[in-house]
């Protein structure tokens, strides 16, 4: 594993219903954009690195869905799912998420996910995580997402450090 040259920043206000995740790559954005659009990639580095990923669906376009399992060593699976709404490549993905392991359903977040362009082919991820309330928004801060989001990119640094994305 490598040491990460950039770290990930998380802000969640107080009493808001969102929370910002920031993280700049060692890639271009063309690149980073293809990590986040293509299922092959995805199932590499989206997640915890002790759980392993499988796709169900992923149909990376507007209009389109997704759905994809996590799960652990103990045979335990956690499901996700949501709609793509908007796809401008290489800058903006709109789409929703759900985890499917919530006593009720509907706990729908809405994400926006920009990819900004660096000076030296690197890039910046801008994802805006809108919640339906502060409990729920409050609920996945204290989920462990931090450390799954963590993991991810430096899962995903990995990736690109390996240039192991073509």
């Amino acid at each position: 594993m490598i040491t990460a040259k950039n770290q990930t920043s998380i802000k969640a206000e107080p009493g808001k219903q969102e929370i910002f995740i920031v993280r700049e790559f060692e890639a271009p954005r063309e690149l980073v954009f293809k990590a986040f659009t293509t299922p092959e990639l995805i199932v590499r580095w989206l997640g915890p690195r002790e759980l392993t990923m499988k796709i169900d669906k992923f149909d990376v376009k507007s209009g389109g869905s997704y759905r994809y399992i996590h799960g652990d060593t103990a045979g335990n699976e956690y499901g996700f799912h949501g709609v793509i709404h908007d796809v401008t490549s290489p800058e903006r993905i709109i789409q929703t998420f759900e985890f499917e392991g919530l006593p009720e359903s509907g706990h729908v977040t809405l994400e926006t996910a920009r990819f900004e362009a660096l000076p030296n082919n690197r890039t910046r991820v801008t994802i805006q995580s809108v919640f339906q309330s502060v409990a729920d928004r409050d609920g996945m801060l204290q989920s462990g997402m931090e450390r799954g989001v963590n993991d991810s990119h430096h899962r995903l640094d990995e990736l690109f450090e390996a240039e192991d994305i073509s």
